[in-house]
């Protein structure tokens, strides 16, 4: 049986700084960049195709701008998305409590939407674990009770990034929302055009 490419919209949430960009360099480049990135203005958009079973699913993947200045603007990236990547640093406690805001924003507004819990930079705890701020069983418990998934992940080590996005996409594929989409490419040029649009309206204001 031949592959079929369909679309799925991901998007990436969470505060400024815990590590977003990273993830999405990790799982498309499978590589790391040590030291801080440029601030996401606006959202940056990259697809990556990705093997379901005999299908062939391509991920359209937003990596959203954390500073809240920016929250109405990350609400016009999420809509219509199948799943939601909310973001929390092991290492930052008040990053999580961003997450909760974000988890009640897509239960409010896209009901639809599957919602992955993912704790970033398990490197650093697993050389020093006095630095964890964020309770692995709290997490799991909050995770349980708005119906996510949870992962802890590592974009210097790798660990759990690739199975992340593999659970996301098997997810969608099992989902009532799977469809066999027509005309991807197009698809796809419109999200990228919708991007870079986005971003020189930042850049002039």
């Amino acid at each position: 049986m031949s592959s079929q490419r369909v679309d799925a919209k991901v998007v990436l949430l969470g505060k400024e700084s815990v590590g977003k960009t990273s993830l999405v360099e990790r799982y498309v480049h499978k590589r790391f960049q040590g030291g801080p990135y440029q601030n996401t203005i606006g959202a940056a958009f990259v697809a990556k195709p990705i093997q379901v079973g005999e299908k062939v699913l391509t991920l359209g993947i937003w990596d959203t701008a954390g500073a809240e200045r920016y929250e109405a603007m990350s609400r016009i990236y999420y809509r219509g998305a199948c799943a939601a990547i909310v973001c929390y640093d092991l290492t930052d406690s008040s990053s999580f409590t961003r997450l909760k805001f974000w988890v009640k924003e897509l239960q409010n507004c896209e009901q639809q939407c599957k919602i992955y819990m993912c704790g970033t930079k398990s490197d650093l705890i697993e050389a020093n674990r006095s630095i964890r701020q964020v309770d692995y069983h709290d997490t799991l418990d909050y995770a349980e009770e708005v119906k996510a998934e949870l992962f802890e992940t590592s974009s210097k080590t790798g660990r759990n990034v690739d199975e992340l996005f593999q659970k996301v996409a098997e997810d969608f594929y099992n989902s009532t929302a799977f469809q066999v989409m027509t005309g991807t490419s197009i698809l796809l040029q419109q999200e990228r055009e919708t991007a870079q649009r986005q971003r020189r309206s930042c850049c002039h204001h």
